[in-house]
């Protein structure tokens, strides 16, 4: 029978580098008064305003039922605005208000904080992102 050592394990090596994302993320972000994932949906939307749920979502990896309520709060703070699509009223689009807009710049200052704190060169942080991208990639394919 072989005996399991978490620290030799990748999925805990995953798990524990999320948590310490977070934590990293958390006082950057307490500034801009937002979460992680409500930054990663303005992220999205600074890239490209007006995106519905729907493509949101599939980028982001959520259902709906996850992601309406970060919208809401997104929206309650007035950083976007959900506006049915006049051309099928089934489909919510995210467009940002002047405020979201203006979080644009207060958030290349977490950007560059958390390039710091990760300290890879720019093709160490490419090689490692890519390699997160297959392994989420892999295990989706198991699951779907």
């Amino acid at each position: 029978m072989s005996t399991f050592c978490l620290d030799d394990m990748i999925c805990f090596a995953v798990y524990s580098a999320e948590h310490a994302f977070t934590r990293a993320y958390r006082p950057l972000l307490k500034a801009l008064d937002l979460t992680y994932p409500q930054y990663l949906i303005l992220i999205l939307l600074w890239k490209t305003d007006g995106q519905s749920v729907k493509a949101l979502g599939e980028q982001m990896h959520l259902d709906s039922g996850t992601l309406t309520p970060l919208l809401k709060r997104l929206e309650a703070a007035g950083h976007v605005r959900r506006v049915r699509n006049a051309a099928d009223e089934r489909v919510v689009n995210i467009s940002l208000t002047e405020t979201g807009r203006a979080l644009q710049v207060k958030a290349q200052e977490v950007l560059a904080s958390m390039g710091a704190a990760i300290g890879l060169c720019d093709e160490e942080r490419e090689e490692l992102r890519l390699q997160m991208i297959e392994l989420r990639d892999r295990l989706n394919s198991v699951v779907a």
